[in-house]
């Protein structure tokens, strides 16, 4: 056996079904032989998409991993792990490497390159080293706060014989519960609060603790909000449930920002940067993380537990026990806010406009499926303000919320990756006309490999959120304009795809794409849509 039949051995009893990969890497055969089953795109960037979608939408359970060449191919995969590291997304990198002598000017070590935007990275520098790398790549993997892993394998070392199959044993996740005393002061605080509100982030689902978020929210009578990479871990049906929070966010939680005399961060780096929350000043800040370089970091905190989100959220449940806040009728005065801002969004909601309204198709999409049987997700810019305010979750991962370092095109890679995940669900990807030209190519990459996703693409002619950075480009040279015909390149790549030119017409046709997606083939719809939209900011 060589260093490439024992990675693949040991990726086989981690659990790994899919080698997402670009070649040339000789552990695509290896892995072949193993069981696991190789997955080529067609660009690196989206190929680390695939893998991170795999990751993020089961929770970190299922490790994605991604394999390319040295050289050209880790250099065009630096975006998607930037993308990754951002999102505090699981995802095992293995790419090959020049001989390890000739890591000198101009070749390229991803170790020494890739180590900023990585949770940890390595060079498999001997063989008999393997067993102890893939140990120490997996535990980080599996346990404290997630985030892209990297091994290089050099050329020199790849093909060296190892003997029999390596001494392996899988990695188990670990976790930390919070010092006691620190539960008790964060308990003591809510207690005595006028008007908490809860921020959860996605430590939330990767510690798989919305049951225990739901019953905390509950016992203290607590809104909750999310951010965007933390949707739906808190049902967003829920009589508590704010929404979530970009630049948009439903009306609620400005109100209850503003409202708030505490703001308890759950899972949450609380980083500020214009896609999270915007906590106001002068509030009271508590925050519940597993990561120690998190706490105090850009949001200055009264009191801080440090630990899993579901130990600390139990402990805090345990220690509050019998007593609870007095009812102020929280539930009902979300209500009241929501459905007056719904009432307010319902012209949009139901535009007949041509070209489309985006929030009109938004709106009819979400009610034509059904939320426990589908993954959505939507990429950066337009499509992100207007599915994180509006779009409801009722079940965690049902929507892969993203957005940190907003990459265009990274959710067709997330898609295909949950796809391959989930392949009983309904996976759908939101696009703009901007971020298929980036990466729409890879759609061929789902055609090849039987992966039926739905794509819908929001065709508006133009880089709309770019046009206020270059107006006089704009006006003299018409330079956000774009153009295409997005369904029509779809077709010729072998996926089923139409365009809807008119809002009536779009759920007999999306009813058509769902059932073509059935069989295994991917589908596009093409929207044409107006150019400018609303932003819910109150």
């Amino acid at each position: 056996m060589n260093v490439a039949d024992g990675i693949a051995r040991i990726l086989k009893d981690e659990g790994v079904e899919y080698l997402i990969c670009y070649p040339r890497q000789l552990l695509i055969d290896a892995c072949t032989k193993a069981g696991i089953r190789p997955i080529v795109c067609r660009q690196e960037r989206v190929g680390m998409g695939i893998a991170d979608g795999i990751s993020r939408s089961t929770n970190g359970k299922r490790i994605g991993v991604f394999a390319m060449q040295g050289g050209p191919g880790i250099e065009n995969s630096f975006a998607g792990v930037a993308q990754a590291y951002a999102d505090n997304s699981p995802v095992l990198v293995l790419p090959a490497g020049p001989l390890g002598r000739s890591y000198t000017s101009p070749h390229f070590h991803a170790v020494e390159h890739f180590r900023g935007i990585t949770k940890w990275a390595a060079s498999l520098d001997a063989p008999d080293r393997l067993s102890e790398l893939m140990r120490r790549a997996f535990q980080n993997l599996r346990t404290g706060k997630p985030g892209p892993v990297l091994i290089e394998i050099p050329d020199n070392v790849i093909l060296a014989e190892i003997g029999d199959s390596p001494a392996y044993a899988p990695a188990r996740p670990l976790r930390s519960a919070p010092d006691p005393a620190d539960v008790r002061s964060v308990a003591e605080l809510l207690l005595q609060s006028a008007c908490p509100v809860i921020h959860a982030g996605q430590g939330v689902m990767y510690a798989g603790a919305t049951a225990a978020l739901v019953e905390l929210a509950e016992l203290i009578q607590a809104p909750v909000l999310t951010t965007n990479i933390g949707k739906s871990a808190f049902p967003e049906n829920h009589p508590l449930s704010l929404g979530a929070s970009v630049i948009s966010a439903p009306k609620a939680v400005f109100h209850f920002l503003k409202k708030a005399d505490l703001v308890i961060g759950i899972g949450a780096s609380l980083t500020i940067n214009p896609w999270t929350p915007k906590i106001p000043p002068g509030k009271k800040v508590i925050q519940i993380g597993n990561d120690p370089a998190d706490i105090n970091k850009e949001v200055p905190c009264v009191a801080a537990m440090l630990g899993d989100a579901k130990l600390a959220l139990e402990a805090l449940i345990a220690e509050i026990g019998a007593r609870k806040r007095p009812d102020y009728g929280i539930a009902a005065e979300v209500r009241s806010i929501k459905e007056a801002w719904l009432a307010e969004w319902a012209p949009e909601l139901a535009s007949s406009e041509v070209p489309i309204n985006q929030y009109r198709i938004l709106n009819d999409l979400m009610h034509a499926v059904n939320p426990a049987e589908v993954i959505i997700t939507h990429d950066a810019g337009s499509p992100r303000e207007q599915f994180v305010t509006f779009w409801e979750c009722h079940a965690p991962r049902s929507y892969l919320g993203w957005g940190k370092s907003t990459q265009l095109g990274h959710g067709l890679g997330l898609i295909i990756g949950a796809k391959l995940a989930h392949p009983d669900k309904l996976c759908i990807n939101v696009m703009g006309d901007a971020s298929i030209g980036m990466v729409g190519m890879d759609i061929e990459t789902a055609v090849r490999h039987e992966i039926g996703i739905l794509t819908l693409v929001m065709n508006n002619g133009a880089m709309a959120n770019e046009k206020l950075s270059m107006p006089f480009a704009t006006e003299r040279h018409r330079a956000i304009d774009l153009g295409g015909n997005y369904s029509g390149v779809a077709r010729e790549l072998g996926a089923w795809s139409a365009r809807v030119e008119t809002p009536d017409a779009f759920l007999p046709e999306l009813q058509k794409a769902i059932e073509a997606t059935r069989s295994g083939r991917p589908a596009l719809l093409e929207c044409m849509v107006k150019h400018n939209f609303r932003y819910s900011r109150y």
